[in-house]
């Protein structure tokens, strides 16, 4: 058995690049969740567990076998920089597919972070290495390559589901501290308007309020809190 690679569309470079520099607007995953109408969002309890920062890119998706956890280091055979990494590992928290080690080749990638429907470990060494990591949970158990040699059954760059969201390849994944939003690959271009507009009207009203502005001052220049 081997690998499945399916393939990835034209990456919209532009676009995305848009959205990183947005790196340092506040409670982005909510901004961005908001621009797509509460769409694209996964559960809350994909969790941050390594550096605070956000993790912002294309996803390079990967789909595990349920009972069957292996390492999937063949990502790197065709990882790009500014990838994130995310893994359908069916929700299991016993079993953890990413440790410190693949955070480092990952980080020597270009990677820029993981989102993960399953368990990480060795989040210290992430954070030493400044690797983001957002995952269902954390636990010290390796996965079943240890033991078996196996690296496969394996797909890479396949519709996944992840956080309870369906994940395409090249899809734009948006983690921080508060949770996770992907804009579908195809929408980028018109998300990215709502989403910045939304980014711009809440710095404003954060400003009014500082000075003192009430609910209706708000409410009677944007029309909504």
């Amino acid at each position: 058995m081997s690998t499945v690679f399916g393939t990835r569309p034209d990456l919209d470079t532009e676009a995305i690049a848009k959205f990183v520099e947005m790196a340092d607007v506040m409670s982005l995953s909510c901004v961005v969740s908001d621009a797509l109408v509460r769409t694209g969002t996964m559960r809350s309890d994909i969790k941050p567990r390594a550096a605070d920062r956000k993790i912002i890119g294309p996803a390079l998706t990967v789909k595990l076998t349920a009972g069957d956890i292996v390492d999937c280091l063949d990502i790197f055979t065709v990882a790009q920089p500014g990838d994130v990494v995310v893994i359908d590992a069916f929700g299991d928290t016993e079993t953890s597919i990413w440790g410190g080690l693949m955070s480092g080749l990952a980080r020597n990638a270009g990677v820029v972070g993981a989102v993960i429907d399953g368990s990480a470990r060795d989040v210290d060494e992430a954070r030493f290495l400044d690797f983001a990591i957002s995952s269902k949970a954390v636990g010290p158990r390796q996965a079943h390559t240890a033991i078996s040699g196996r690296r496969e059954p394996l797909e890479i760059n396949v519709p996944i589901s992840c956080g309870g969201i369906i994940v395409q390849p090249g899809d734009l994944v948006v983690a921080d501290e508060i949770g996770v939003a992907v804009v579908p690959h195809g929408e980028l271009g018109e998300v990215y308007p709502r989403a910045r507009t939304i980014a711009d009207n809440e710095s404003a009203m954060r400003e009014l309020i500082v000075q003192g502005a009430t609910f209706q001052d708000l409410l009677d220049k944007f029309g909504r809190i």
